[in-house]
């Protein structure tokens, strides 16, 4: 868990915060201390950290993530989109899929009309 922290360059503080908890239940978090962890506060460290919730509580570790390029606008949004509260990043994540979804269905439109 530490080990993912870092890579997300969040501090205890900044992790305690998205999560709603105080750094000292981030410090025992990261020393194993998982037995008393509320299932709500399992999914929003699971999403801050970008892993699954099972991946908390597994002792191997995950294999590293590959290194991603981002653009200076894509950067911006992801501190943006970092400084939000859990229902905020929900909104946002229900925004994207639902923009996805009428792209494809479009994409599938224009498909049926070409063929």
């Amino acid at each position: 868990m530490k080990q993912k922290r870092i890579e997300h360059g969040y501090t205890m503080k900044e992790l305690a915060q998205m999560v709603g908890v105080s750094e000292a239940t981030v410090s025992q978090w990261e020393s194993g201390n998982l037995a008393t962890m509320k299932h709500t506060k399992i999914m929003l460290l699971s999403n801050a950290l970008g892993i699954s919730p099972a991946a908390l509580f597994d002792s191997a570790p995950e294999p590293p993530a590959q290194a991603l390029k981002l653009t200076d606008q894509e950067k911006s949004l992801i501190k943006k989109y970092r400084q939000l509260n859990a229902d905020g990043k929900l909104v946002i994540d229900n925004q994207i899929d639902f923009m996805l979804y009428k792209q494809e269905q479009s994409a599938e439109k224009e498909e049926q009309s070409l063929g």
